[in-house]
């Protein structure tokens, strides 16, 4: 019957911290008795106990949680592994040529204490195969005849120590590889917006707040239907966790699905609305959104804001100035038979439309700190940067650079911005004609 291998601690045995005492489990198979494991010496004060085993399957229920370093006497042939474990270990058995696998014990000591280290116990003319041992993944190699206390004692810790470090490393290693998933995965899941055909430029910036981030529970989009009309929309998940981020995300996508199926305004935000009670954590999430759909031909568009900041707009030879809001909708999620009126909003031949989260207004300025930018400091601050000449990501990036130097420091919410802008003189000179399909219904 199988010898069941004994389960791991959750501290791994090369964990002991330096000077405590430590275990040692000699595995060795010697029939004439000659060999014997010297006194381990130590000059620390800790001491070193040794426990013997005489074959792998003795060694397997000696491995118990309190061993943290294993000896083994690499002339152990192949037929010592344990009856249940020699078909796991087939390939093991036998080396490229068919000959037996003479590290095919260590093998299976490596592949059932992983976090165990591990000394190879060889004869002083056998150094060819002591280095392959440390190779495979033997911490280090001794030699039966050169062996005393003092080597042993001095052996055993700096195998205990090596394989804290090797799991150290690995777990760095794990984790950066981890963190470079994430990232990637995470970039994938902003949005690419869709506006192929369309005269409107796009410009977004994006900061999550959560640390080593790439993805808050801001989101955004934007993409132009069939019909010519272009869609963009904001939005903020409340909260700032991983969970509020995937929320982000799903509602992105939903967005998206909804508005190419064709719908728009109170239809789109009551099934949104549906998306966020069956996807969110807890009944107390709830999210803000700001949509528009702009006409076809750019000088008009329809306006749905659901418990977010009004979009600011800013015409040719006029101040930059907020939308009208008073009319909005809550937030979703807050209200299960709430409405969102669709506003509509004449923009004129040349404009520039921003849209953003609350992270761009909710950042301290003053001497002390203690005052909100809000939106009308938000509004004062986009006039200035506009009329030095800044327009798409130069102005994004200098306005969101603005609220930090304000603040005094990184902005501790998650911030998105997107920019949608129209050049009437640029369109004519290009020859564009503008649609005259119907856009989004009121």
């Amino acid at each position: 019957m199988p010898v069941p291998v004994p389960q791991q601690r959750a501290v791994p045995a090369a964990e002991t911290a330096h000077g405590a005492d430590l275990t040692l489990l000699v595995i060795e198979d010697d029939p004439a008795g000659t060999f014997a494991v010297p006194e381990p010496s130590s000059t620390t004060g800790a001491r070193v106990r040794v426990r013997t085993a005489r074959n792998l399957t003795e060694a397997g229920r000696l491995l118990t949680d309190d061993v943290d370093c294993i000896l083994l006497d690499l002339d152990l042939e192949a037929a010592a592994l344990p009856a249940g474990a020699r078909a796991d270990d087939a390939d093991d058995a036998d080396d490229e040529t068919g000959h037996p696998d003479e590290l095919a014990a260590l093998k299976h000591i490596l592949r059932i204490a992983p976090r165990h280290a591990v000394l190879a116990l060889t004869a002083e003319d056998d150094a060819e195969r002591a280095a392959e041992a440390v190779r495979v993944g033997a911490q280090d190699y001794l030699f039966r005849g050169e062996l005393d206390g003092r080597l042993l004692s001095r052996a055993i810790r700096y195998a205990v120590e090596r394989k804290r470090a090797d799991i150290a490393q690995h777990q760095l290693t794990e984790s950066r590889l981890r963190a470079q998933e994430n990232a990637r995965l995470e970039r994938g899941l902003l949005p690419t917006p869709l506006l192929d055909g369309s005269d409107l430029a796009f410009a977004a910036h994006y900061r999550p707040g959560r640390s080593r981030a790439l993805l808050g529970g801001d989101f955004y989009d934007t993409v132009r239907t069939p019909d010519g009309t272009v869609h963009a929309m904001i939005g903020d998940v409340c909260g700032h966790g991983p969970d509020e981020a995937a929320l982000g995300v799903e509602l992105r996508i939903a967005w998206r699905a909804l508005t190419l199926a064709g719908l728009c305004g109170d239809d789109l935000l009551s099934t949104l609305q549906q998306v966020l009670e069956h996807e969110r954590q807890s009944e107390e999430i709830f999210a803000t959104l700001c949509t528009v759909d702009i006409a076809p031909d750019g000088r008009r568009a329809g306006l749905c804001i659901a418990g977010h900041p009004a979009p600011l707009i800013a015409r040719q030879g006029r101040a930059a100035h907020l939308l009208p809001y008073e009319d909005g909708g809550p937030a979703l999620g807050l209200l299960p038979q709430a409405r969102w009126p669709r506003r509509q909003v004449e923009l004129g031949g040349s404009w520039s439309l921003m849209m953003y989260t609350d992270g761009l207004i909710e950042g301290r300025v003053g001497p002390e700190g203690t005052q909100r930018l809000g939106q009308d400091g938000m509004v004062a601050m986009v006039n200035g940067r506009l009329d030095q000449g800044l327009g798409g990501e130069a102005l994004l990036e200098a306005a969101v650079t603005q609220v930090q130097e304000l603040n005094g420091g990184e902005l501790t919410d998650d911030v998105a911005v997107l920019l949608l802008e129209r050049d009437e003189a640029r369109i004519r000179r290009r020859g564009g004609s503008a649609s005259r399909s119907r856009p989004c219904a009121a």
